[in-house]
């Protein structure tokens, strides 16, 4: 698991986001607590990444927030 440091509104302070991949079961599972936010996402559904953590935070976040957390949260995805 990785835990990394995101700020999510410009005067806010950074929140943690959990990063837990399973590579025997070819997923992983990003959470934000301070968002009360998970999503599962499996290897396969890596194609079309980006759009699903935009869908999955616009129930949660301003829409002016969305995009460039999940662009942030997409490339650490891949990193992992």
């Amino acid at each position: 698991m990785k835990i990394r440091k995101v700020c999510i509104h410009p005067h806010s302070s950074q929140q943690n986001v959990y990063i837990y991949e399973n590579k025997k079961e070819q997923y992983i599972v990003v959470a934000i607590p301070y968002l009360e936010w998970s999503i599962y996402v499996t290897y396969d559904d890596f194609v079309h990444i980006e759009s699903r953590l935009q869908q999955s935070l616009a129930n949660v976040l301003e829409e002016e927030h969305v995009s460039p957390l999940a662009m942030k949260l997409a490339q650490w995805m891949r990193e992992m």
